[in-house]
């Protein structure tokens, strides 16, 4: 168990340092100056120097790479000399001071994902804090959704196999994988946000918070979650169908299957305590995928309907090239996928005695 560990990690920490190096080189590339990006068309050459004198601007690439890294490193190194990019500023580095060689002081810190371009030089992860609670509750509610109808209609679809009712069930999964998020959303909105709005009581556009009618305070409207969640739900939903239809029929061809019906069990026994959980293997897998990907893929969902979350930050950071936005989102939903993929080898040993972590 603890050699398994030590290696995810050692590839987690590969995996995110290739992520960290592709993202930087990806956007450093970018046209524009992103000095001028943060001090809008007003400018003066003055300020523009003392911008990228500040931000590490003035460095070249390889320098500007080890910054970001220093940046980013739980464990790095900070000049002690007032003005430069590295000094240990509290405004920057929330940190604790390790020990310090000649003009360079090593400490212990949370990572520093740099400031917003155009938030007026607010902290990425202040951004990415306020937003990202609401993603996380819509991908669990649209993935609660998927796995809860998902099994119960994948169980039935399997035990009425070749029936009108089976039939039906593929045809809407089949429907489901094949429908583009973007279009089901614009589709449900229009139709259950403003069609049918007297009989559902569904906007076409709202977030989890937001302001009262005298505009006081923030209340949670838990209805907007409603239909995002069912639209972000569709695919995995349908995914988890035909997971779930085929190994259930695979297992019920088991011995195992065929020695408890001879023990004198009932059928719903069998299905209960023997044929399901053994089938819910390739199941978790494809959620835990799906999970993970839906706080990436969720974009189109939260910006048409309007939800506050990461996905429409990332579009609004796309849209004004707020660079470290999309470079501390991206970092973040690829940590979200490694440890996902971890957990996920855990459950899958759980759930199969035969598999073990090594």
């Amino acid at each position: 168990m603890l050699s398994y560990f030590v290696n995810k990690l050692f590839y987690a920490f590969i995996t995110l340092l290739g992520v960290v190096t592709v993202i930087f080189f990806l956007f450093t590339i970018l046209p524009g100056d992103p000095a001028k990006m943060m001090l809008g068309q007003n400018q003066t050459a003055e300020q523009v120097e003392a911008v990228k004198k500040k931000y590490g601007f003035d460095q070249p690439l390889g320098t500007q790479y080890l910054y970001y890294l220093n940046d980013l490193s739980p464990i790095s190194f900070h000049s002690n000399q007032v003005g430069d990019y590295t000094h240990l500023s509290t405004n920057k580095y929330n940190a604790s001071r390790l020990f310090s060689v000649g003009n360079t002081t090593v400490v212990v810190k949370s990572p520093y994902l740099r400031e917003s371009f155009t938030k007026q030089g607010k902290k990425v992860t202040e951004v990415i804090g306020e937003t990202i609670p609401n993603t996380f509750v819509l991908a669990v509610s649209a993935i609660i959704i998927a796995i809860i109808l998902g099994i119960v209609f994948g169980i039935i679809s399997a035990l009425y196999k070749d029936t009108w009712l089976d039939k039906i069930i593929q045809v809407l999964s089949t429907l489901g994988m094949s429908l583009p998020s973007f279009f089901s959303a614009i589709l449900f909105a229009w139709v259950f946000g403003f069609v049918l709005h007297k009989y559902t009581n569904l906007e076409m556009t709202g977030s989890l918070y937001e302001l009262d009618d005298f505009g006081e305070k923030m209340t949670i409207k838990w209805k907007n979650l409603i239909l995002p969640s069912i639209v972000l739900g569709i695919r995995p939903l349908a995914v988890v169908i035909q997971l779930m239809r085929n190994s259930l029929l695979e297992v019920m061809g088991q011995d195992y299957i065929r020695t408890a019906r001879a023990k004198g069990l009932n059928e719903f026994q069998v299905i209960k305590n023997h044929a399901v959980k053994n089938a819910l293997n390739p199941v978790v897998t494809a959620i835990s995928g799906w999970f993970a990907s839906m706080l990436a893929g969720a974009v189109f969902v939260e910006y048409i309907f309007g939800w506050n979350g990461l996905g429409k930050e990332i579009v609004n950071a796309l849209n004004t090239l707020d660079l470290p936005v999309i470079m501390g989102a991206v970092l973040v939903i690829a940590i979200v996928f490694i440890t996902i993929n971890i957990l996920v080898d855990v459950i899958y040993a759980w759930l199969d005695p035969r598999v073990k972590l090594t």
